[in-house]
């Protein structure tokens, strides 16, 4: 249900409709397990793992992925290993995300992405040097999870809806694609309804994100605001977020990457703040005009050496 839902809303017609998802044999990588993994959320059809025939590669029903050498959306053939040595790393996961839209949401949102690109494009050794730790780190990375889905992925000839693996691969899939469509109507939500304040705190400019009470109130009303202001380039001036306390009718107030510049134990005595966390980073406060938490942030200010 939820597959179907995702698909409706979000990729109508952004794809040629397959009726079979095709990859490589033998061993089994992250990129082309996770494609399949969306794909299914997409479309619940089997999949197979065998090298493809011409006459494949030729049927857009059948979606061929991670093998074929050819990059065909109108043909639905997504491999990479076609592409040129010095090319941007992509993978099989790179080009579905691409086909269906959410590509560059996905890249900003999903910062394992990045790596796994890289990862299946260069290899372990390149990639370490571009995170720029030693080889070694990203073997004490490796999860369980990781080696028994992909050992068990590889060990199918096909697999099939109600098989367990393959409901399992369903679930990554839609919750890969419904994270994505709801963090993007997230943002979106706080475009419309986020205001930056700007204060002088006496040790320099700063800058608060303010987000007012909406009728409905989000279920996590804070959720999305770091993210979005990482996404305009103002991690480094703001200081704070103000956002409707889900709890009562008025706000919390929350240090933006624990800014050492405030400390809300400075106003916990203060008649308008109820709950000021002992560590000062965040506070929680009945007042609801703009005058008055203006006002406690203020006074929560640290004046730094």
């Amino acid at each position: 249900m939820i597959a179907a839902l995702v698909t409706a809303r979000i990729f109508p017609g952004l794809m040629t409709p397959f009726s079979t998802i095709l990859t490589h044999p033998g061993g089994a990588h992250k990129d082309e397990f996770l494609a399949c993994c969306v794909l299914v959320a997409l479309r619940p059809v089997p999949i197979l793992r065998r090298e493809p025939s011409a006459a494949d590669l030729l049927d857009p029903a059948m979606c061929i992925v991670d093998v074929g050498q050819q990059h065909d959306p109108a043909h639905n053939n997504y491999d990479h290993h076609q592409l040129a040595k010095d090319h941007p790393p992509t993978c099989s996961l790179s080009l579905v995300l691409r086909e269906i839209g959410i590509y560059e949401d996905a890249r900003q949102f999903c910062e394992w992405l990045e790596p796994a690109e890289w990862f299946d494009c260069r290899g372990p050794f390149a990639t370490a040097q571009w995170l720029g730790v030693e080889r070694g780190v990203l073997d004490k990375l490796i999860s369980p999870i990781d080696i028994t889905l992909l050992r068990r992925f590889a060990s199918q000839s096909r697999l099939s809806p109600s098989e367990p693996l393959w409901e399992i691969m369903r679930m990554v899939g839609e919750d890969l694609l419904e994270y994505v469509k709801s963090l993007r109507s997230r943002l979106d939500f706080l475009a419309r309804h986020t205001e930056i304040w700007e204060f002088d705190l006496g040790d320099g400019p700063a800058q608060v994100l303010f987000l007012a009470r909406t009728e409905p109130l989000p279920d996590e009303p804070s959720s999305g605001m770091e993210r979005y202001v990482e996404g305009r380039g103002l991690k480094d001036k703001v200081v704070a977020m103000i956002y409707p306390d889900r709890r009562g009718q008025g706000y919390g107030l929350s240090r933006f990457r624990d800014s050492m510049r405030l400390d809300f134990t400075r106003i916990a005595s203060d008649p308008q703040v109820h709950f000021a966390h002992a560590r000062g980073f965040v506070a929680k406060t009945s007042a609801t005009s703009v005058a008055e938490l203006k006002r406690l942030i203020e006074l929560a200010a640290v004046q730094l050496d």
